[in-house]
């Protein structure tokens, strides 16, 4: 599969003042009626069991220059220093990434255990575009632009 190239994604939750943040290349459009995006979280990641209590969750999707922010929240860097330096769009139940290509805030709808890891299924309750630019895309292990 690393050959063959998926958009890039920051999934977000805040749950009760604790905020996560986890780097995806599995988020899916679903169901245009209703809007219905797929997530698929490890069930070893921090974020798989908050993201289940919060009930909703974020998402941003990464542009082209966004590729550090990928690299950060893709390395598991501790809460306590996760947010530090990282610019938010402000709103919403969970942060979300400035400068991205759009956000999505989603209620936690139906959830789907594959394999290691956990399909989240979110019913997109709000979705907004960002500046047009080309998207992240994560091809052959590393981060590209198109």
């Amino acid at each position: 599969m690393r050959r063959f190239p998926s958009g890039v994604a920051v999934v977000t939750i805040d749950l009760g003042g604790e905020r996560l943040g986890l780097t995806v290349g599995s988020i899916i459009s679903l169901s245009l009626d209703p809007p219905l995006v797929g997530v698929s979280v490890s069930r070893g990641a921090a974020l798989h069991e908050l993201l289940r209590q919060a009930g909703s969750f974020a998402v941003s999707l990464l542009g082209a220059a966004q590729g550090a922010l990928a690299q950060h929240f893709a390395r598991g860097v501790p809460p306590i220093a996760m947010w530090h330096g990282i610019a938010l769009r402000e709103g919403g139940r969970a942060p979300r990434l400035a400068g991205s290509l759009g956000w999505l805030e989603c209620e936690l709808f139906s959830e789907h255990a594959v394999g290691d890891h956990t399909l989240f299924i979110g019913l997109v309750e709000r979705a907004e575009l960002g500046p047009a630019q080309p998207p992240l895309v994560y091809f052959d292990r590393s981060y590209r632009s198109l």
